[in-house]
């Protein structure tokens, strides 16, 4: 069967770079400014509360998975409030040891791992929009597991590191996110559980927001995703989706909208193009190539759809890419 999910981590070519060990003690509160960065960490031991710009409050417990596919800015702190110090994410990347704040003497209140990785999609901020802003996940054993895996191969130099940190990170995305659609997580404010799981069975809203995890867990906007993903080459209508969907025309497109946060063509066009800059990143196939892989019956057609969408030629935007990939 087609995963959605699936191909949106695959595109968006996960990779680790930095991992760490917080800690806390006493009364202590740090402010993060937002970075865009994909962040996560699970709770080893103790409670803090994370408070991220325009959510709710959330407390982390010992056990807790927190996944932040853009970090938006945040505060960390003790249950004991206190006055937030700047901290620069860039500066305490590069700090080696465990980063302790507050008390400095004696046992550690709380312990986690956190960390921070890269996505090097052309298109990151697409499928970024995709996922929840916040995801709070609580008692799935393999999270923990999984991060610690990370922690150990990003410390260690054997050969195939970089690979094997590759599959972990895109095996640590697919785990939180499909944990976090389903009934057994918590969540704060804008967190993509379900809590009942009511949207897969009758379409009602459940609490996340709009975005690629509440359109599959409703049942029916579901089919429509996985036939737009397994076949993008398709010249799908609205009415032959949702006959697929066994829903009228005026339903599927309403409750698609509602669920995945814009109409199916949409979506569409934007999975399509996705694909279509992946493609011309790779730079081993020509333009009409890759107007065929994604849809579209000519190279000039594809073009003139590319170039409104993206706003520069698919020729332009493939030798800028690769320039920019040279350069660095």
């Amino acid at each position: 069967m087609v995963d959605p999910l699936l191909d949106v981590i695959t595109l968006l070519r996960p990779r680790a770079v930095f991992s760490k060990v917080i800690s806390g003690a006493g009364a202590w509160a740090v402010r993060y400014s937002a970075f865009g960065q994909p962040s996560f960490c699970t709770m080893l031991e103790g409670r803090c509360v994370l408070t991220v710009d325009q959510q709710e409050p959330l407390t982390l417990e010992a056990g807790d998975f927190l996944l932040m596919p853009a970090t938006p800015g945040f505060t960390l702190s003790s249950p004991e409030p206190a006055v937030p110090v700047f901290l620069d994410p860039d500066q305490t990347r590069d700090t080696t040891g465990e980063l302790r704040h507050g008390r400095r003497s004696g046992p550690p209140d709380v312990r986690m791992l956190g960390g921070y990785f890269a996505f090097d999609s052309p298109d990151a901020a697409l499928l970024v929009s995709l996922l929840p802003v916040l995801l709070h996940v609580r008692g799935v054993e393999r999270l923990p597991v999984l991060v610690q895996l990370v922690r150990d191969e990003s410390l260690d130099t054997r050969p195939g590191r970089d690979l094997v940190l590759r599959r972990l990170v895109e095996i640590l995305l697919v785990e939180a996110l499909r944990s976090g659609s389903g009934s057994g997580s918590d969540s704060a404010s804008g967190a993509a559980t379900q809590g009942d799981g009511r949207e897969g069975r009758d379409g009602r809203e459940g609490d996340a927001p709009p975005g690629l995890l509440r359109g599959l867990a409703d049942a029916r906007v579901a089919v429509g995703l996985r036939l737009m993903h397994g076949d993008p080459t398709r010249a799908w209508t609205v009415e032959a989706l949702a006959r697929q969907a066994a829903l009228s025309r005026s339903t599927f497109f309403d409750r698609f909208s509602r669920a995945v946060g814009v109409p199916p063509m949409e979506y569409l066009l934007s999975w399509r193009m996705a694909l279509a800059k992946d493609l011309l990143v790779r730079g081993d196939l020509a333009i009409a190539d890759v107007a065929e892989r994604v849809g579209y019956g000519s190279a000039s057609t594809f073009s003139t759809a590319f170039s409104r969408y993206v706003g520069q030629p698919p020729g332009r935007y493939a030798r800028e890419r690769e320039t920019l990939a040279l350069a660095s």
